[in-house]
């Protein structure tokens, strides 16, 4: 494992996440910060052989005009996050790896979306499969250039509007003949990116709320390519708390009324949440996973506003209210301040590092031992935080007893 090259191919290669990532990533390889916030840095995890941080190469797709630099530059000024010193000591290192992102692709993605698509920064096919033709050649190029072992594809990129899955054929045959007219496919960019993806021989992550893989007939294709895949929407602040508060209620047999959650935050996911399409996505994705730990439908709310004087600061703020013994009414608030990118990075690191070491290890399809972080975990019905964990803690007891006591 000491020379194997993984590759880390990001969606979304320059936004607040994508940029936040890379930088920890390098920070970390050079060992200039410690590994807080990251899952796969925990003891439980040391005896896994998974691949140390110095392996990693990055390329991705962007549709937008900017430098790595640049933007880690703009987190700094806007939002007070980052070190400016580790920027500095990586700026030679951000450079090459801006040398490895390509123009991504739009289709069906929105108006708010196609807004922030730069001339020459995107690609716009006519139809679906010269745009997974051309992502599949990309991504086998990054492979090829930098003789990467495997690659790891993990979509950061903006929120897309919600898809109508009744329309998406349930079958991976069916859907790749719509592939070839652009009027027939009901897909968006993020599902095109993930079918190149497994084209390629790829891993694919969703950290976000659009649609990916999470259709029947692209887990098929995954399984059919003998790829392995997660998601969707990384669960990195008010909803991780939902998911460790809401089984409390149930566990002590308390009565929640209503969950109310206000979001505010100002950085560049806020704008295009701002419009109301692509905001119902996450909305959704926030939303359903009371019922499913309480057991019975709450009244909920949810609202997403954009300030943009927050930058990258997000603030959320939830009133509980509930009904305890003798019908009395009760309630618990609390606020949730954090910066996203922050947030997200070291889980994005981790979800490679865990996808790598299972693809490794010759699992395919769906992995739902990564439930904990996601929202809306794929091909699971657990949504309690701890019982999440406990998943993953069980993969890595089951990898921990078939891996050589010489590589751990």
């Amino acid at each position: 494992m000491s020379d194997t090259r993984i590759g880390i191919w990001l969606i979304g290669a320059r936004g607040g996440v994508a940029t936040t990532t890379i930088l920890g990533l390098l920070g970390l390889a050079k060992q200039k910060i410690p590994a807080i916030g990251l899952v796969s840095e925990l003891a439980l995890f040391n005896d896994l052989a998974l691949a140390s941080w110095d392996r990693f190469v990055v390329g991705g797709h962007e549709i937008r005009r900017s430098s790595l630099y640049d933007e880690a530059k703009k987190l700094f000024q806007s939002s007070h996050v980052l070190d400016p010193e580790l920027i500095e000591n990586c700026r030679d290192d951000l450079a090459k790896i801006d040398e490895c992102i390509r123009p991504g692709i739009l289709f069906n993605s929105g108006s708010t979306i196609e807004q922030l698509a730069q001339e020459g920064q995107a690609h716009c096919p006519p139809a679906p499969r010269a745009a997974v033709e051309q992502l599949v050649e990309d991504l086998a190029a990054f492979r090829r250039d930098h003789q990467l072992h495997h690659v790891v594809v993990v979509n950061v990129a903006s929120t897309e509007p919600p898809v109508d899955e009744r329309t998406i054929p349930g079958t991976w045959d069916e859907l790749s003949r719509q592939l070839d007219q652009a009027g027939q496919c009901p897909l968006r960019a993020s599902s095109l990116y993930a079918i190149a993806a497994f084209e390629a021989g790829c891993s694919y992550v969703n950290f976000t709320p659009s649609l990916g893989s999470a259709a029947e007939a692209l887990c098929q294709l995954a399984l059919r390519r003998g790829q392995c895949h997660a998601g969707r929407d990384g669960k990195t602040g008010e909803t991780l708390l939902k998911s460790v508060l809401a089984p409390m209620f149930a566990h002590r047999n308390l009565e929640v009324m209503s969950w109310v959650g206000h979001n505010i935050f100002g950085n560049m996911d806020g704008l295009v949440l701002d419009n109301p399409e692509n905001k119902q996505s996450k909305v959704v994705s926030k939303d359903r996973l009371l019922r499913e730990i309480l057991g019975y439908a709450p009244q909920t709310l949810v609202s997403i506003e954009y300030i943009q004087s927050l930058g990258d600061w997000k603030t959320a703020w939830d009133h509980i209210h509930f009904r305890g013994f003798l019908g009395t009414p009760m309630v618990l608030q609390f606020i949730w301040q954090g910066c996203d990118s922050i947030l997200a990075a070291p889980l994005v690191l981790d979800l490679v590092r865990f996808t790598e070491r299972a693809a490794r290890r010759g699992e395919t399809g769906v992995l739902t031992w990564l439930a904990s972080f996601f929202k809306s975990p794929m091909g699971v019905a657990e949504f309690d935080f701890h019982r999440q964990f406990q998943m993953l803690e069980a993969w890595a007891t089951a990898v921990r007893q078939e891996t050589p006591s010489a590589c751990r």
